[in-house]
């Protein structure tokens, strides 16, 4: 298979861009109320040790992605039938992206358009970007996230005359119980979501280059969605936040500077838009690559359209309303995710630290 190699920043640029990709609009953690920021911070130092063994199996095996390590680990049959269960993970995250996609289209600005219509455009944009390779992804995010970071930051700027700082005490009202809930939530998304960059990045600048990219991804990541969730719960306090499909949509949709500076929640849409398209085209090139190591072919863009329509298939089909997905995202999603996040990993650790041990001998 042709080598596709990324530099440490785009590598850094693509975990920020999926974790506050969908996460600005669609708020993880509310749980915990108006101690949202509080579980915010508190999953990112959990997301860490999860994050540095997914660095970890790249350091162990340079130059492979999760695929090549399950064959290393496991050998060729229970290998293929783990990357089988990852491939299906990545095609049901890319669909349930798909799916945001288009209900926020039709929700907030082209209501009578059927919801069909949004997701063949990003499955449209995601086949031709996709093809064009991980590579040429790089540069769109080398050049996109920087606006992007600029974009949130104006919307955090602008909405501070709105914000009340009464909407964040008293801390700790409602004591951990709901904090560690809302941990646990903004955990399994969007933070450790990123075990899908396992299975494409693969060729580094260096060898220690996935310690840096990993840890910085989701050390700014992050940072920049606390700051954008304290935002919400500022402007809106949480009981209405909660109420809402989009907070920040709305948050946006408030700013008003001496009716010179309007139309926030334009920006609002356009990040999410972005963000929403990077993060279903790279569950889309993991499902394909997965696709084609396990079928022993040498290149995997022959398959990214029937992938591809596979994919915005499923979106359209799986839930009847955007009351459906938050629903999922808010209560099975986090449980469903875990052993694909978590308890395989350390699985799939263990068994690359003792297969180097033995290569050694």
């Amino acid at each position: 298979m042709n080598k596709e190699v990324i530099s440490d920043k785009q590598g850094i640029y693509f975990i920020i861009l999926s974790i506050i990709g969908t996460s600005t609009i669609i708020v993880m953690g509310l749980d915990a109320k108006q101690d949202v920021w509080i579980a915010n911070i508190l999953s990112i130092f959990m997301a860490f040790p999860v994050i540095i063994i997914y660095a970890r199996l790249h350091y162990i095996f340079p130059q492979s992605d999760l695929f090549d390590i399950l064959d290393i680990c496991f050998g060729k049959f229970i290998g293929k039938v783990v990357s089988i269960l990852y491939i299906w993970f990545a095609f049901h995250i890319g669909a349930l992206i798909a799916s945001d996609f288009g209900y926020f289209i039709t929700i907030v600005s082209m209501r009578e358009t059927p919801r069909i219509i949004p997701i063949l455009g990003i499955i449209i944009l995601g086949i031709w970007g996709v093809k064009e390779g991980i590579e040429a992804l790089g540069r769109w995010v080398e050049f996109f996230t920087p606006v992007i970071i600029v974009s949130i930051f104006a919307i955090i700027v602008l909405s501070i005359p709105n914000m009340n700082i009464d909407n964040i005490r008293p801390v700790l009202y409602n004591g951990v119980k709901p904090i560690l809930k809302g941990t646990f939530y903004s955990f399994a998304f969007p933070f450790v979501e990123t075990v899908i960059f396992t299975m494409f990045f693969a060729d580094f600048e260096t060898k220690k280059s996935p310690y840096k990219v990993y840890m910085n991804g989701l050390m700014i990541g992050g940072i920049i969605l606390v700051v954008f969730n304290l935002m919400n719960i500022l402007v809106l306090d949480v009981n209405i936040a909660s109420d809402l499909y989009y907070p920040s949509y709305v948050v946006a949709s408030r700013i008003d500077i001496g009716n010179l500076v309007q139309r926030g929640e334009i920006i609002a849409a356009v990040i999410f838009l972005l963000g929403g398209y990077i993060k279903m085209s790279i569950c889309l090139l993991a499902v394909c690559k997965g696709i084609s190591k396990i079928s022993g072919y040498t290149d995997y863009r022959f398959i990214v359209t029937p992938v591809a329509l596979l994919m915005g298939m499923l979106s359209f089909s799986i839930y009847d309303s955007v009351m459906d997905v938050i629903k999922f995202a808010s209560t099975v999603s986090p449980y469903y995710k875990f052993p694909f996040q978590v308890v395989a990993p350390i699985i799939i650790w263990i068994a690359a630290e003792i297969k180097k041990k033995k290569l050694h001998l």
